[in-house]
């Protein structure tokens, strides 16, 4: 769709452009940010921050209210943080739209973050890993017990590539409890339950909850603590599949993460099965594929997004590497031995089949 002149539009009638604008054009966040004489409306686009205009205060006051009026929060605060969200329609599906907002220098800062049904629930081969990584990850979650952890920043593709996981095994007979913080998209066949801070039922209380549920697959949206982090180990040693993430730069310093929380050694190493570290890496348009010349600077040259993805298997190898509390370095240098692959390495791939570009695997992959 064209783009519609931004910094006229009324307030209810620009929220509603936008709605339309993020689910054609598949942008996961839009920012409005006010400074000293406008007010910046900024979209993430496949993972890249755009401007899109700069609006006058009084629309932007006008959009303000609208959005606070949809998404349930108090008309008349604007001196602390606030956090809803509100619901729109697009074809066959309902989009939730998650609202926050922050005092700043100029008035009211507001992030809203789409979750598009459309781009949340996607099948497994669909998700761009390399073949090798989406056989691995099939087999890991059909396993009967164990850890299985997904890290990666806010924003990498770890809750689309968990919910890719689960469908791959709802209705083969395994009762599957979901621990989410909010929960994102609604997935019919499992059990999903969301945290409530404010009452205490938090991943660590909840997860103790879960386990009075006979599950088979639990998925934990985060293990930030060493209580969360305990249970988890010792539901997937007592009989159950436990899927998690956790915020590491790679794959293989989420052990040490692991450790430095206080977990145990002895139980650790032998209830892990794998980490899975991913970025999502913008993927060249078909026309620009056929091309030597096209820009990888410019955004038109990409028209979607892939994981760029690397999955430590742990081996009795990697096992031992865990009881002995070794760092990162050596668990890597072990890992390389058995054929783990880097991020960069699996990127220099991308780059090879015409896929992405050498400047985008370098600005996600460390």
């Amino acid at each position: 769709m064209s783009s519609p002149d931004w910094a006229t539009l009324d307030g209810e009638t620009l929220l509603k452009s936008l709605e339309e604008y993020a689910v054609t054009q598949g942008i996961s966040d839009i920012h409005f940010s006010p400074e000293k004489e406008k007010v910046r409306l900024e979209v993430r686009l496949h993972g890249i921050l755009e401007l899109l205009a700069y609006l006058e205060p009084r629309h932007y006051e006008e959009i303000v209210r609208h959005i606070k009026f949809l998404a349930k929060l108090r008309m008349n605060v604007t001196n602390i943080p606030q956090d809803g969200q509100f619901t729109f329609p697009a074809g066959d599906r309902i989009v939730n739209v998650r609202v926050a907002s922050i005092p700043s220098r100029f008035g009211e800062t507001y992030t809203l973050r789409i979750l598009d049904p459309k781009k949340g629930i996607v099948p497994l081969k669909d998700l761009g890993f390399p073949k090798e990584l989406e056989e691995k990850l099939a087999a890991l979650v059909e396993l009967p017990n164990g850890l299985v952890l997904v890290t990666g920043p806010t924003g990498s593709g770890k809750t689309t590539t968990l919910y890719a996981l689960l469908q791959t095994i709802i209705g083969k007979e395994r009762n599957i409890i979901t621990l989410e913080n909010p929960i994102e998209y609604e997935l019919p066949g499992i059990v999903q339950s969301q945290i409530d801070d404010d009452h205490d039922y938090t991943f660590s209380t909840g997860l103790r909850s879960v386990l009075r549920h006979d599950p088979d697959v639990i998925l934990v949206g985060e293990i930030r603590d060493f209580e969360t982090a305990q249970t988890a180990i010792d539901a997937a040693l007592t009989g159950h599949l436990v899927l998690s993430t956790l915020h590491t730069n790679s794959a293989v310093e989420a052990i040490p993460r692991l450790l430095s929380m206080g977990v145990s050694p002895y139980t650790f190493a032998p209830s892990l099965r794998a980490v899975l570290a991913q970025r999502l890496v913008r993927t060249l348009t078909p026309e620009c594929r056929g091309k030597k010349d096209c820009d990888p600077g410019l955004s038109s040259s990409y028209g979607g997004q892939a994981a760029l993805a690397e999955l430590l298997i742990v081996t009795p190898a990697i096992r031992e590497q865990i009881l002995l509390n070794e760092t990162a370095a050596v668990i890597e240098a072990k890992a390389k031995e058995e054929g783990y692959r880097t991020m960069r390495e699996w990127g220099e791939m991308l780059v090879e089949q015409k896929i992405s570009t050498q400047s985008e695997v370098m600005r996600v992959s460390i």
